[in-house]
């Protein structure tokens, strides 16, 4: 993760995409704590880097067979915040009241 603004946006072209229609691009490196945003606003290039300084980026679930994944802004910005799309969602419960040894304090 080396690379600045030429080689992430020589990245983009090997992908078959143009740096510079506006969308925003990012990489991330083997392990995941490092990210860079890559972004062309129409008058110069934009490069945002964070790493991580304890776990790492979790993706949104993807195939093996894709090169890229597009996300919309919620999901960029809920993945940048290192939210696990991965983990499994835990249900909400309501425990069923069973109204013995319950100190409802002194009786009258």
């Amino acid at each position: 993760m080396r690379g600045s603004f030429d080689a992430l946006a020589g990245a983009v072209r090997r992908l078959g995409l143009d740096p510079v229609d506006g969308h925003l691009y990012l990489f991330l490196n083997k392990r995941r704590r490092l990210a860079k945003a890559l972004w062309f606003d129409g008058s110069g290039w934009c490069v945002l880097a964070k790493r991580l300084e304890a776990g790492s980026f979790q993706l949104p679930p993807v195939s093996d067979t894709d090169a890229r994944v597009e996300v919309d802004g919620t999901t960029f910005a809920s993945l940048l915040a290192g939210i696990d799309f991965t983990a499994a969602r835990r249900g909400w419960y309501r425990r069923a009241f069973r109204g013995k040894g319950i100190d409802t304090g002194p009786k009258a």
